[in-house]
């Protein structure tokens, strides 16, 4: 439910915040009062956000069969994440059991991701090497489900936003063509991972999308648990369908695969804490190529300050996330604070963001996964 944009700024709310700003359209008050209190806060934002509500159509556009109902009746509520998984057989199932809803807390989730299966038959899912090879740059989710071979109605684009965001920023940085001429590893930092924790093998989706380049990848966060802390992992195949007969369950050994010219594999560790706490003991073993940091929500927490200012002196291509444009702004005018200069790559919309709108933002915004990126 959307909050009254006054709480916790004066006197306390009198009900639900069902006022909203004639304006913008974006944000909402539990009363007349709290609307005029807030109103020396609110004009300075309320025209940038009257002009994201204008956007709102471009934000729901994807090309899936499902997109209305993920979109639009989600926001309206007519639906859930819960209700459109369990029309797809799909609702607390391995990995979609953290898109759920009902979902009880990314503690309890499991994270035997060396069992982890698509639950969806061949047909509709990346469980085998590509055709062919990428021969232009993936623009849209369109350009992907048609390289993959995959109909449109499969909803893998709801996991595989993860790995193909990170693989966008890299090519939107330029290092599409540096990478590929790498003779050693392409060294992800990745940071504040949460439900990516129990999404871990979506992560091998990167050995298609970077033939015969070996990835690494190190997750830093404070929601890792304690016990994982150094945890190493290795991704030597895609997950598999669930077909019994599908050619994905002939896994081949490393040994096999190494002939393979397209064979790649990624390697994965996780780090408990702070990026810029524990720098020095990741990059003992991995410095950087590039940083990613999806849905950061930087401006939220005054954390990431000391993590900016190590990504500034390292001087490593960095490309962050969030939810929603003006969660973007804000970030963006915490970091060009930092930096003393503007982004290196500015605001703007990220194709393969997650297509399925968040449920009860904090706006009337409608907010997706990995929505827009913006690089420093």
């Amino acid at each position: 439910m959307v909050e009254c944009a006054a709480r916790g700024t004066g006197t306390p709310c009198v009900g639900p915040a069902t006022r909203r700003c004639g304006l913008c359209g974006a944000v909402s008050y539990c009363s007349p009062s709290h609307q005029i209190a807030h109103w020396g806060h609110h004009k300075e934002e309320c025209g940038r956000l009257e002009q994201q509500m204008r956007d709102m159509d471009t934000l729901n556009d994807f090309p899936f069969t499902f997109s209305t109902e993920a979109t639009f009746q989600v926001f309206a509520k007519e639906l859930t994440r819960c209700s459109f998984l369990k029309k797809r057989g799909l609702h607390q199932t391995g990995l979609w059991k953290s898109e759920c809803s009902c979902a009880t807390s990314l503690a309890s989730l499991d994270y035997s991701w060396r069992m982890d299966n698509w639950d969806l038959p061949s047909a509709m899912c990346p469980c085998t090497e590509p055709q062919h090879n990428l021969s232009s740059i993936l623009s849209s989710w369109e350009s992907y489900y048609k390289w993959r071979c995959l109909p449109l109605h499969s909803p893998v684009s709801f996991l595989l936003h993860l790995p193909l965001s990170m693989f966008y920023g890299i090519q939107l940085l330029g290092m599409g063509r540096a990478v590929s001429r790498m003779d050693d590893k392409l060294r992800i930092h990745y940071l504040g991972p949460e439900k990516e924790l129990s999404q871990i093998s979506v992560f091998g989706e990167l050995r298609a999308l970077f033939p015969n380049i070996q990835i690494h990848i190190d997750l830093i966060g404070p929601s890792i648990p304690l016990s994982r802390d150094g945890e190493q992992l290795v991704l030597d195949n895609y997950i598999r369908c669930s077909d019994m007969d599908c050619s994905c369950k002939l896994s081949m050994s490393t040994a096999e695969n190494a002939c393979n010219t397209n064979y790649s594999i990624v390697s994965l560790q996780l780090w408990k804490g702070l990026y810029h706490d524990r720098f020095k003991d990741i990059t003992k073993e991995s410095f950087p190529n590039y940083i990613t940091a999806p849905n950061a929500g930087v401006a939220a927490y005054p954390g990431w300050v000391p993590t900016i200012e190590l990504i500034k002196e390292i001087k490593v291509p960095a490309i962050f996330s969030d939810y929603c444009e003006e969660a973007a702004n804000l970030a963006a005018s915490c970091i060009t604070s930092i930096f003393d200069a503007p982004l290196s790559l500015p605001i703007q919309l990220n194709p393969f963001r997650q297509p399925f709108v968040v449920e009860d933002g904090p706006l009337h915004l409608p907010c997706y996964s990995n929505c827009f990126l913006f690089g420093m």
